[in-house]
Parts: C-alpha cells; structure tokens; sequence
C-alpha cells in the first residue's frame, strides 16, 4: 500500500492580508516534505465558488509549481472537473499533457462531474445531465491524448473537428486515470470504465475491504474501457494527524471535522450566500467537540496499526487529509516528520512485493480488457486552409469583392503571393 497527501486549500474566515498566497506557500513546502519521506502522491482538487471550503480551482496550476519542488512524488488532478461548460475537453487534454511533461512523466489523472449546486450552476450545467457529460468528454479527452490526429467529434454536449491535440503526454497513451466515487454504484461504474477508483468517502477498514472486493470482482468480470488503457486501483482518504501530543491529535480532529462540516454545508444541507455566509463559524457554534474523531489521527504506534487494517483489506492508496481547517504549519509538517521516521518505512518495503503479486492476478483480465477498447472513428484528413471562406481555390485570390485592395497591401497577401510563385 502506498500513501497520498491530499490539497483542498482550506482557509475558513477570517482571512487576513495575503491568506491565500500563504496558503499555497504552506501547500507547496508540505509536498516538498511529503516527497522527502516516500509519500507515492499528491492530489489536488479543483472546486470553484466554493470559499472556505476549497480555494482549489486551477490544480494544474498549483501542481506544475509543485512539479518543480519535488523529484518523485506523482502529481494527481483529484480531479478535473469534465462538463464541457466548465472545462472544454481538448483544454483539459492540453493541461493534462503539459504537466506530464514538465514533472517528467509523473501526473495521476482523476475526472469528476461537478456535484454542488452552487458550482453547477455558476457554469450552467444541468444537475441531471452532468454524468452524462462526463461520460462524453472522459472518452473524448482521453483519445485526445493518445490519437494522432484526433478524429473529432459529433455529440450531445460538445462537437470538435479532426485535431492534432498538441502536446502529447509523456506517459503513453495518457497518463493513469482515475474516477471520484463516493458510493457503491460509483465504484463499480469506475471497475466497469476500467478507472482507478478515488473514493473519496471516509470509510474504516471493513467497510474498505468490502470496497476493494467489489471493485476487483466487477473489474474482472466487466471491464469495458472508457479510455486507451486501464488502471484497476483503489485509493481511499482518511484524516490524519501523527503525533504523540494529545492536544496537537485533538485540534486535528477538530480541523479535519470542520472539512466534513464544509462537505455538507456546500452538497448537503447548507443554504450559502456568495461573500457573506461564515462556514467556519456556524461549525464552532455546532459544537464540534462532541464529534467523532477519525481514523489516521493518533500516535505513530496507532497509526502503523491502524494503517496495516487498510493494507491488508486490499486498499491499493491511503489518501491523508491533514491541510483542513485551521490546521497550522508546525503541526503540519511535525506530523509528517514524525509519519517519515517511524511509519512510512515498512509500508514502503512491502509495497514492490504485493504491488508485483497484484500485477500478476490482473494481467490476464487487463489483457483482456485493454481488447475491448472500441475502435476510434476514422479522420478527416482533408487540408484544412486557413481562410477559406477568402480564398478562390483556382486563382489564389480573394472571393470576396472589396477585400481585394485590403488583403493585396497585407504582409500576409505578400507571403502567401511569394509562396504560391516558388
């Protein structure tokens, strides 16, 4: 089992001057450490509008600064957000493939369908089509990636001529891909896709174990790609918190609650105004206290045991929430200097092993899989001209009256003249 650092950008009110450059300042030195002591994965979000909660919106962005502070860490979009309203898909490939290549191959690609109504609406998408978006432009993203040309495209939510979508990706034919689940039906829908499952609902070690079967057993059985190839894996999130301190333990409860709190107020049941509503507020005035605390938050002991119950229900990631509410930079970084001394180091030596028997028992059905990918649609591989609603094919003059003595006296005119004589 591997282990990932997660980025939601937290930063509940009140903000003082330069709140949020010293957040990102705070984000970039943690996965610095985080490369430092083995941790396999870094995942940033991305959410807009969503304040407080997560003033995560351009992970790309945030990743790429990340890319050239770190040597081996992978760098994971968790996740993009795919409805074309929000993020057109040859965008999201170019993105995607940039990053690839300036973190030297190390990009983890999770996909997403937008869920609160507060950001679906910011871009006009319907609620009830936004999985069927997703569907769409997952596909289509990902032969953007791996296609030379791409073949284009005619459907429901968005359309796109033959392109070569440049640049392509170190990893071929895209990086590992990925699909947020926070159900059953979710997961299993990712098994069947042949994406790795992001569950991002906290769940203990028997309620994972029945996750991972599941998962496993519909990927066997039922796998028909979504995208160019297959990656059959399952990574969970879990808060944490290594310290033997019992007070630093206790406000990292408190601090990773208040990303629960956060979760409900903006997807379940609260009523949120742009500017003016004070989330971190109405959490204290809900007594956090009385809360339960979270798995992954306790001594290095505790940890190596409760984190060995995940290992051995077959979670393939453990993804660590520590930057959540008012979490501090000595906490922070303790907490991790700590996991790196006397946690990490056992889980890394049994990883190659298991990840070695894993790759062995999926092979036949990854071959098997990876058969059914259907077949991309032909290209258009007509020429493509630059005006052509200007140009007569014949003469090499313009079509259209009037344009004549304008484009006669453009550099343009004269090079495209000066070509058609050679």
């Amino acid at each position: 089992m591997q282990f990932g650092v997660f980025f939601p950008h937290q930063l509940p009110r009140p903000w003082v001057p330069d709140a949020e450059a010293n957040l990102m300042a705070l984000a970039l030195d943690v996965i610095e450490k985080a490369d430092d002591i083995g941790v396999a994965y870094a995942w940033a979000q991305e959410h807009h509008f969503l304040e407080e909660y997560s003033h995560s919106t351009a992970p790309e962005v945030f990743l790429g600064a990340c890319s050239q502070r770190t040597k081996n860490i992978r760098l994971g979009f968790g996740i993009s957000v795919m409805p074309p309203l929000a993020n057109h898909p040859a965008r999201i490939a170019e993105r995607v493939a940039t990053l690839d290549l300036v973190s030297n191959g190390r990009v983890e690609w999770g996909t997403g369908e937008m869920s609160s109504r507060i950001e679906l609406e910011g871009f006009g998408i319907p609620y009830v089509e936004k999985r069927s978006m997703w569907t769409e432009t997952v596909r289509e993203a990902a032969r953007m990636l791996a296609l030379e040309p791409y073949p284009g495209h005619r459907g429901k939510y968005f359309s796109m001529p033959t392109r070569n979508v440049v640049p392509k990706p170190m990893q071929r034919p895209h990086p590992p891909m990925w699909m947020a689940c926070t159900n059953r039906d979710s997961l299993k829908l990712a098994a069947r896709l042949g994406l790795g499952a992001l569950t991002f609902a906290f769940m203990d070690p028997g309620e994972a174990r029945f996750w991972v079967r599941e998962y496993y057993d519909e990927f066997k059985s039922n796998c028909t790609p979504i995208a160019q190839t297959v990656n059959p894996r399952v990574a969970t999130l879990i808060g944490f918190c290594c310290s033997r301190d019992e007070a630093t333990r206790r406000d990292a409860i408190r601090d990773q609650q208040f990303f629960k709190f956060g979760l409900a107020h903006y997807f379940r049941f609260g009523r949120h105004i742009p500017a003016q509503s004070r989330i971190w507020e109405d959490f204290e005035a809900s007594n956090p206290e009385r809360m339960a605390g979270l798995d992954g938050v306790g001594s290095p002991e505790e940890l190596t045991a409760q984190m060995a119950a995940y290992e051995e229900a077959g979670v393939d990631q453990l993804i660590l929430l520590q930057q959540a509410g008012r979490a501090g930079r000595k906490s922070i970084l303790d907490s991790l200097d700590l996991f790196g001394a006397e946690v990490i180091g056992g889980f890394i030596e049994r990883h190659a092993a298991a990840s070695a028997r894993r790759a062995e028992e999926l092979a036949p059905f990854i071959e098997q899989a990876i058969a059914r990918i259907p077949a991309p649609p032909s290209p258009d591989l007509s020429p493509v001209e630059a005006y052509p609603s200007l140009w007569d094919r014949q003469s090499g003059r313009p079509e259209a009256p009037g344009l004549q003595r304008a484009v006669e006296a453009s550099s343009l005119w004269n090079l495209h003249v000066g070509r058609r004589d050679r």
